[in-house]
């Protein structure tokens, strides 16, 4: 039986968000990395900071079977910091004081008073409120701010809890839960490819792109409008394979990507470039 890709699912929580405030480029971000690391990322949900919204996010996203749950904001010091409230209604874990959590805020803030940006160091209830998690759960250091990250297991799922702001998210993301995700998941290896074409419209296009698909089973291929320059339609096509092996996902991209220029010279395209890097 072929492998499949675990299985995760993203939950932003923000008003400021869906007020559009805010523009989330955390989901983004972490979509990108996740399919890197090989996963199947399934769902990305937006919540109000509200504890029904949240919990209910939760327990939504483990009942459809996700083995990674991470989610986005709501660890801070204030009152509508409500994201481990959420989880320990989600999973029935009641919130208790960690001890490694209020270490890393004793160091954090001793530092920023040695920087002279604040006066005192002392672990006041906000900042404790930074430290209180579920039951079992796990802090994961925050090196470019104060709240920590949180991880824990709940029956077959991991729910990961990471801070909104962006900087503070990657930093946690790559240098303390990337590193767990790796260990702990079924990965395929990807490939993909980019084709931007000057002078084919996507209209024109669909039907050989149906061509080559059904040639090329294990790739997919989405088609992406620029809209018109100087006259010129313009389209960009990006080709997708994942499998286990990274030979045969490399190979599937590379032989779909040359029948599809062949298909794109036919038709009279004026300009064809390929890269595997996105374009800009």
């Amino acid at each position: 039986m072929a492998r499949k890709p675990s299985i995760f699912e993203i939950i932003v929580i923000g008003n400021e968000i869906l007020s559009g405030a805010v523009l989330d480029t955390n989901s983004n971000w972490l979509a990108d990395r996740l399919y890197k690391l090989g996963v199947h990322l399934r769902r990305i949900t937006i919540v109000r900071d509200d504890l029904k919204e949240i919990s209910s996010a939760i327990r939504d996203a483990v009942k459809r079977g996700a083995e990674w749950i991470i989610t986005s904001g709501g660890l801070g010091p204030t009152f509508d910091d409500k994201t481990l409230q959420g989880v320990s209604i989600a999973t029935k874990k009641p919130i208790a004081l960690n001890k490694e959590a209020v270490e890393m805020l004793k160091e954090r803030y001793e530092k920023l008073k040695e920087m002279g940006v604040i006066e005192s160091a002392e672990l006041t209830e906000a900042r404790l409120k930074m430290a209180r998690l579920p039951r079992g759960a796990k802090p994961l250091r925050n090196r470019e701010g104060s709240a920590p990250g949180v991880i824990l297991k709940y029956r077959k799922t991991w729910i990961a809890c990471l801070p909104g702001v962006p900087r503070e998210l990657k930093d946690i993301f790559m240098n303390e839960l990337e590193p767990l995700i790796r260990d702990r998941v079924t990965a395929l290896k990807r490939r993909r490819l980019w084709i931007t074409v000057r002078g084919v419209p996507e209209s024109t296009l669909s039907p050989y792109i149906d061509e080559v698909l059904s040639k090329h089973q294990k790739v997919y291929i989405k088609s992406h409008p620029q809209g018109i320059e100087d006259g010129i339609s313009k389209v960009v096509l990006e080709i997708l394979s994942e499998d286990v092996s990274e030979q045969n996902a490399d190979e599937a991209v590379k032989k779909a990507g040359i029948d599809l220029i062949d298909i794109l010279k036919s038709l009279g395209a004026k300009e064809i470039t390929r890269s595997e890097e996105k374009p800009l």
